[in-house]
Order: C-alpha cells, then sequence, then structure tokens
C-alpha cells in the first residue's frame, strides 16, 4: 500500500466514525481521483517533435522592436531544448505560401506582419484554415493607411487609437481566471515597461473576442509625455471564431524580465497549439 492509498483510508475511517460535511466530501473524492490517476504514468515523454513553429520578425525594424523580437526568439528557443518541438525563424513571409504555412502549428508574429497582396492572402487562407497564430505588439497595428479589412475581422478590433508614452511598467488585471492563458496568473500584476496601444473600438464590443487581461484603471493617467487620459485598455485577448491570440507587449528590452508575463507567454503559446485542429499534440 502506498502513502496515497493509506492516507486515504485512514481519512474514510475518521469520516466514518465522525461524520463529514459536503466540503469534506468533495476533498475525500479528489483524493480517491489522485489514486485513481496513480494507476497511469505521470509523464508523457515525447519520443519525436510534437509540432512545428514558425517565428516572423523584421530584423531592420525599430530598434525597440528589435530588441524584443531577439529576445523572444532566444526566449522560445530555449523551450525547444531536447526537440519536443521544432522552431524555425524567417525575417520574411515571401517565401511561405499557404501550401508551407499549413506545415506550422503556430505562427508567431514578432512585431511583423505580411508585407504584401500575396503574402496577405496566404496567412488568411492558412487561419481561415484552422491555423494557429501568436501576435505581439506592432504585428496588430494597423491604421487608416494599412488597407487590409480582413486584418480588423481577424483581430476583432478596430484601427490603432493611442499610446503611452514613453515605455513604461503598468498594473494589469486577469479578467478571468477560468481561461487556460490566464487561470495560472495573478489577479493582477505589474508587467514590465512597454508601449501599450488602445484600440477604436475596442475589442471588447466584439461579441466574439474574449479579453484576457488590461491595463488597470488605477493607471490613469497614464503616461509622461504622451498621456492616456481614460478609456478601455484590454491588452491581450482572443477572437474565438480562430485559432490564435494576441499580446500587445513587445516593444523593448524588459519583456521577458518578470516571471509573471513570461508564463504568460508559455501560457498562450501552449493554448494555441493545443487547439491544433488535427488534435492536442501535448497529449499524444
Amino acid at each position: 500500500m502506498n502513502k496515497t492509498s493509506l492516507i486515504l483510508l485512514l481519512t474514510a475511517f475518521c469520516l466514518t466514525c465522525f461524520g463529514m460535511n459536503e466540503e469534506t466530501r468533495d476533498s475525500v473524492q479528489s483524493r480517491r481521483e489522485l489514486v485513481q490517476a496513480e494507476s497511469e504514468f505521470a509523464a508523457n515523454y515525447a519520443r519525436a517533435p510534437r509540432f512545428k513553429a514558425l517565428f516572423h520578425y523584421y530584423p531592420h525594424a525599430e530598434e525597440a522592436h528589435v530588441q524584443f523580437d531577439k529576445q523572444a526568439i532566444d526566449f522560445f528557443h530555449k523551450l525547444t531544448y531536447g526537440e519536443g518541438w521544432l522552431m524555425d525563424v524567417t525575417a520574411s513571409l515571401a517565401d511561405y505560401p499557404y501550401e508551407k504555412l499549413k506545415e506550422y502549428s503556430i505562427v508567431v508574429s514578432l512585431n511583423a506582419a505580411p508585407a504584401d497582396s500575396a503574402q496577405r492572402v496566404a496567412f488568411e487562407q492558412y487561419m481561415e484554415s484552422g491555423g494557429g497564430w501568436m501576435g505581439f505588439h506592432a504585428s496588430a497595428y494597423n491604421d487608416r493607411n494599412t488597407g487590409w479589412p480582413w486584418l480588423n475581422k481577424f483581430l476583432g478590433c478596430g484601427l490603432f487609437y493611442c499610446n503611452n508614452w514613453p515605455p513604461q511598467p503598468a498594473l494589469v488585471e486577469c479578467e478571468t481566471g477560468e481561461h487556460p492563458v490566464t487561470r495560472t496568473l495573478p489577479h493582477t500584476f505589474v508587467a514590465p515597461a512597454s508601449e501599450f496601444y488602445q484600440w477604436q473600438p475596442s475589442p471588447r464590443m466584439n461579441s466574439d473576442v474574449e479579453i484576457l487581461l488590461s491595463i488597470s484603471p488605477k493607471m490613469y493617467p497614464f503616461g509622461l509625455k504622451d498621456v492616456v487620459k481614460f478609456g478601455d485598455f484590454p491588452i491581450v485577448w482572443t477572437n474565438r471564431k480562430y485559432r490564435m491570440v494576441y499580446l500587445n507587449m513587445g516593444h523593448g528590452d524588459e519583456g521577458f524580465i518578470d516571471a509573471t508575463q513570461n508564463l504568460l507567454f508559455v501560457n498562450a503559446f501552449r493554448w494555441v497549439v493545443s487547439r491544433d485542429q488535427e488534435g492536442d499534440p501535448f497529449m499524444k
């Protein structure tokens, strides 16, 4: 008899003698499930790479974006150790038509977006066919001159509206503790310094969008040069019509100094991949 089984047996004996309330019954049931689970091996070791991911960035973008992008590539590269999954990095999507994009479970856009109409068409087809996407910061930037209406449909929000400046830390609030991206995060935490975008209309106005993280209203007025005075300020969300998540962080060299934010990034990456239309690769 192992230790867990002994504890369960003693607990059952005590409860038989002294009775139990509803909360205690739930606890006992949880322990029974734990014992039953021990009949299976606790870990699932990969015998081959579980999936492929494509990371896209602009090496000649503004310095603060490239700083974040290079740190992101290093951060995620460490998560490939042991070849649990394969990571490709590109500075251009020109060589990635739909037939090639569909080989990847997820495309991670680091302050980058398709550069021309052909790349846009390929990316649209990839996403409309069940592809996965995780975008940071300027990967979602669009204004009146962008000329890509599908992007707003995909993001579930309007055009860029305003931003704080210069980059600074911000108190952020998790809007749900139930979603896999946020359930391991505290309700509030201070995100490292970044420039954050507001959108008009806000993605919150779209019924297909689930807001996961927002700048706390306690931050207002927010900024030192360019000051955001008010407004709805989501910074992490998903559009339920697609397998995607957008994170507004991505400016400067402090994006990976905080363990909580790092966990957010890993959670978001893992969640998008886990919903692959060919099945959850982490369960294989």
